[in-house]
C-alpha cells in the first residue's frame, strides 16, 4: 500500500524547472496551452532559449505582471506576456510556417493520455460541455523536432494518464519523446517507457504500480 503522505509531489513550478534542465542553450521552444505556459517564468540566465507562441511571437518572456500587462501582447492561451530583448512578432501564418517547416526544436504540450508507444491524446475527452478544438496541437506534435509532455501523473479519480493504448481521440502517433509529471520524468524509448527520475517518498516499484504500464529504470 502506497503511503501518499510521504510522497513529495512536484508542483507545477517544479515540473517546469525540471523541463528547463533538458532544454539546451539556443533552442527554439513552443509552449502549449495550460501548464506548459508556466515554463517561460523559469528561463535560466545562463541559457538563451527562444520561446515561440503559435499566435506569432518569437522571444516570449515571462508572464506579464500587473504593471507590465499589454492587452495586445498575449500568448496562445490569451495570457498577457512579456517580450525579451530581440523578440519579434509575425503573422499567424508565418508562425505556422516555423512549426510545419521543422524550425521548432522542442514543443511542450499538456496531455490527457500518453501511451507506452508515445502516442498522445490532448484535445478531447468526450466531455459534451467541452469545445472540440484541437488548435495547433497536431501541427506542433509532428512539426517540432522533439515533443515533451507536461502533465499530472494521475487523473482526479486516481487513474494513470500513462496507458497501453490511448482511448481518447489522438493528437499524434509515436510523437512523444519525454513525459514530465508531478511524480516522475519518463522517457519514451523504442523499447518502451524508461523512468529517469522520480520524487522522494516514492519507490520505483510504487511508481510502476501507480502508472499501471510496463517501464524500466534508466540503466537497467
Amino acid at each position: 500500500m502506497i503511503d501518499h503522505s510521504k510522497v513529495q509531489k512536484r508542483t507545477t513550478a517544479d515540473i517546469a524547472k525540471r523541463i528547463v534542465q533538458d532544454i539546451p542553450d539556443g533552442a527554439h521552444v513552443n509552449l502549449g496551452i495550460g501548464q506548459p505556459m508556466t515554463i517561460c517564468n523559469y528561463l535560466p540566465a545562463d541559457k538563451e532559449i527562444l520561446m515561440h507562441s503559435e499566435n506569432g511571437l518569437l522571444g516570449m518572456g515571462p508572464l506579464a505582471k500587473e504593471h507590465e500587462i499589454d492587452e495586445e501582447l498575449v500568448n496562445a492561451g490569451k495570457q498577457p506576456v512579456t517580450m525579451l530583448p530581440g523578440a519579434s512578432l509575425c503573422h499567424h501564418a508565418d508562425s505556422f510556417v516555423m512549426i510545419r517547416g521543422g524550425h521548432i526544436d522542442i514543443c511542450v504540450l499538456g496531455a490527457f493520455q500518453v501511451s507506452v508507444k508515445g502516442d498522445i491524446a490532448n484535445w478531447r475527452t468526450g466531455d459534451p460541455k467541452a469545445i472540440p478544438a484541437v488548435g495547433g496541437a497536431m501541427d506542433l506534435a509532428l512539426g517540432a523536432k522533439k515533443l515533451f509532455v507536461m502533465m499530472e501523473h494521475l487523473t482526479k479519480s486516481g487513474e494513470s494518464k500513462l496507458v497501453m493504448e490511448c482511448t481518447y481521440p489522438l493528437t499524434a502517433l509515436a510523437a512523444v519523446d519525454c513525459i514530465y509529471t508531478d511524480l516522475a520524468t519518463i522517457a519514451v524509448m523504442p523499447e518502451g517507457l524508461v523512468a529517469i527520475d522520480w520524487v522522494d517518498g516514492l519507490s520505483f516499484e510504487e511508481l510502476q504500480e501507480l502508472s499501471g504500464v510496463p517501464m524500466r529504470k534508466l540503466g537497467k
